[in-house]
């Protein structure tokens, strides 16, 4: 029989590690949390090698003594508990395993002075032994320095990645801890050059955009709502992206936590439940959502790199933001792109070199010479034949009596449409281009919500014959847990035996609807997210492919008055800027633009 035995100190912190220290990022996060913990308000960091040579932060905070510094890299050694309440912690880290850690893989070096002393101390330790110790000359705060790492642990070091792909971990880690703390001077340097100097005091939307992008700061909608709770009062603050402006991939998206940069799936899908019909599937928002609860509510004590929470009521939480991020969009959507994209834009340059070249802007008619068969001596002037002039391109009539004033209306005057697509209206401040099918897409699906169809038990229809849908006894346990609240919704089912649901009423948005694929699609939701929350969600998208079918085509052609409807109509509809796809539903080209293309300016 084997003889249990205790593992060796050495070994137990590799193991640990193991868990803590993945990569320089990893190491620099942690040292990082220890700075903003101590009450930093400078924190500097240096990198060389992108993490790989060289990790090392310098703070301002309280600093350390000889003997606290020492107990610091003890395994679970830590003053950010002050008692056993490990439920109620508000500091970013309070393991007591992080310097520990990083010390058994790595060379690290700690120097740290209080305020109070003269001098301060050092303590330099070589892959968990103690090499070195002594004064150290700095000022009051504390310095880190990891280097080496995993130098003696080869089979760590060969799964690191390339230096350049190690620097964008750590980019990312400095600039989620930058936008969680505003309030602190963060700078950046890499291999002796300077990546971004941060300046404490900054407003949250603004330090938000300098690190994401300068323009999300007028592609964006702030948020700032409250909910009570149970214990307290939850918060939610950040800015949204308008979904005009997005992205590709999802690495754009910043979520924190009481202050916590976390990646959860729970609040990644809330989010996306959130942007669900203003977003084309491969795409996402852009935004940082500082969600701020009672720490009651929430375990952070899940994950060992903390990335990861859980929450009290999940359906709560989850509900907030998704409603949260509607309510802030439907005060600023009505905005679409922010300027007409610059490559088109380009395309409108008139290179005067040589006539022909006006034949692709002008569809394709010949700018030569006059022939002399146009107009024969005795013979009428036929001003419309196709030789002489081309047939109109899109159509304008006298525009609607109510009024003929640009400057009333924040979308203009229609003043005609081009390609039976594109509605062309007058504004005070510019020329705008409305897409006439985006639009009344959107138009269509709002009214659809006004209507009530998506209204929970009011768009209940029964079945006239119950459907059985069979599912595994998994699938089916968790949609038995859920069946009160899916009823509110409108869909009626219950258990039939261990194996299978039978399906009473589908909401009134399904008709004609599959139950089989929703129930199925429904279980796999509950299951990747613990809560079934998606099928508000899914109504959404039902009823976004109704306004899709149910709206204006592009290709028909529209009058004067009933473009001016549509003009209007968007005006006084939330989410208006964008199509259920998130493409703009109009663009505008400022009069100053007008007048560069004709050399006005």
């Amino acid at each position: 029989m084997p003889q249990i035995r205790r593992l060796p100190e050495t070994l137990v912190n590799r193991i640990a590690a193991g868990e803590v220290v993945e990569r320089p990022a990893s190491a620099l996060k942690e040292i990082l949390e220890n700075a903003i913990d101590a009450g930093a308000t400078r924190i500097a960091v240096s990198l060389g090698e992108g993490g790989l040579g060289k990790v090392e932060v310098t703070d301002d905070g309280c600093g350390m003594d000889a003997d606290q510094l020492a107990l610091a890299l003890e395994r679970h050694a830590t003053s950010k508990l002050p008692d056993d309440a490990i439920e109620k912690v508000v500091t970013l880290g309070f393991r007591g395993e992080a310097l520990p850690s990083i010390a058994s893989v790595a060379r690290l070096t700690i120097e740290s002075r209080v305020r109070q002393s003269v001098q301060g101390w050092r303590r330099v330790t070589d892959h968990g032994a103690v090499v070195d110790e002594g004064p150290a000359a700095l000022p009051p705060g504390t310095r880190v320095r990891v280097e080496q790492l995993f130098a003696k642990v080869p089979a760590r070091r060969k799964f690191l990645r390339t230096e350049r792909s190690e620097y964008a971990a750590c980019l990312d880690i400095v600039r989620r801890l930058a936008m969680a703390r505003p309030d602190v001077s963060i700078r950046l340097e890499h291999n002796d050059r300077t990546i971004f100097d941060l300046q404490g005091g900054e407003g949250l939307a603004s330090r938000v955009a300098m690190i994401v992008a300068r323009e999300l700061a007028d592609n964006s909608v702030a948020i700032d709502l409250e909910r009570p709770t149970q214990s307290g009062t939850m918060r939610l603050t950040g800015i949204a992206g308008l979904p005009t402006y997005n992205r590709g991939v999802a690495d754009h998206q910043y979520l924190f936590v009481n202050g916590r940069p976390v990646k959860d799936r729970l609040l990644v899908g809330a989010v996306r439940g959130a942007y669900a019909d203003m977003l084309a599937r491969d795409r996402h928002a852009v935004l940082a959502l500082f969600l701020e609860l009672p720490s009651e509510e929430v375990d952070v004590n899940v994950h060992p790199a903390k990335t990861e929470v859980r929450f009290r009521d999940a359906q709560a939480v989850r509900g907030f933001i998704v409603s949260g991020l509607r309510q802030a969009l439907s005060t600023g959507d009505r905005r679409s792109a922010q300027a007409p994209d610059a490559g088109a834009m380009g395309r409108w340059q008139v290179e005067p070199e040589i006539a022909p070249a006006l034949g692709s802007i002008f569809g394709g008619r010949d700018w030569s010479a006059p022939s002399h068969h146009v107009r024969s001596p005795g013979t009428p002037y036929h001003g419309s034949d196709a030789q002489v002039m081309d047939a109109p391109i899109g159509r304008a009539e006298a525009a609607e009596p109510i009024s003929d004033d640009a400057t009333q209306y924040p979308l203009g005057v229609a003043r005609g449409q081009i390609a039976s697509t594109y509605i062309v209206a007058e504004a005070a401040d510019g020329l705008v281009i409305v897409d006439q099918h985006a639009a009344h897409e959107r138009l269509v699906l709002e009214r659809l919500r006004a209507a009530g169809a998506g209204d929970k038990v009011a768009a209940s229809q029964a079945l006239l014959i119950p459907e059985v849908v069979e599912l595994d006894e998994p699938a089916c346990d968790r949609l038995d847990e859920q069946v009160d609240r899916f009823a509110e919704f409108g869909l009626v089912m219950e258990r039939f035996g261990p194996g299978a649901m039978l399906v009473r009423a589908l909401p009134g948005a399904f008709k004609g609807g599959d139950p089989e694929r929703l129930l199925r699609d429904l279980a796999d939701d509950i299951a990747q997210h613990g809560e079934g929350l998606l099928l508000g969600e899914k109504i959404e998208h039902v009823l976004a492919t109704m306004a899709c079918h149910g709206s204006v085509r592009a290709g028909r052609t529209l009058g004067v008055a009933e473009m001016n409807a549509l003009l209007r109509e968007m005006e006084r509809t939330p989410r208006s800027g964008q199509c259920n796809h998130g493409r703009p539903t109009w663009v505008k080209l400022s009069m100053g633009d007008v007048e560069k293309l004709f050399g006005r300016h």
